[in-house]
């Protein structure tokens, strides 16, 4: 694989896959070991791919009066399926 190949296939992981930042470094990351630890051969070329984007999001998150309102705003069926999985895997302390 040489340089162009390299390049082709890790814009093609940005541009058409779509891949996360960290998928792409880590094609790039396994190319590299490939040849520089089993192969024994350095690659030679400088990689001027594309690169994936890093998405920037901010979590949703409840304010705390909305966190205390949830649970009288749901109905008791709603209640249950919502809060049992989480009291079983949770212990308050």
């Amino acid at each position: 694989m040489g340089g162009a190949e390299l390049r082709a296939f890790l814009t093609h992981l940005a541009v058409q896959d779509h891949v996360a930042t960290s998928t792409q470094n880590q094609a790039l990351n396994a190319v590299v070991f490939l040849y520089r630890d089993v192969l024994k051969q350095d690659l030679g070329v400088r990689v001027d791919a594309v690169r994936a984007k890093r998405l920037r999001y901010l979590p949703t998150v409840l304010t705390k009066p909305e966190a205390i309102a949830l649970p009288h705003a749901i109905s008791a069926q709603q209640h249950s399926a919502t809060y049992k999985p989480l009291e079983a895997n949770h212990r308050l302390v």
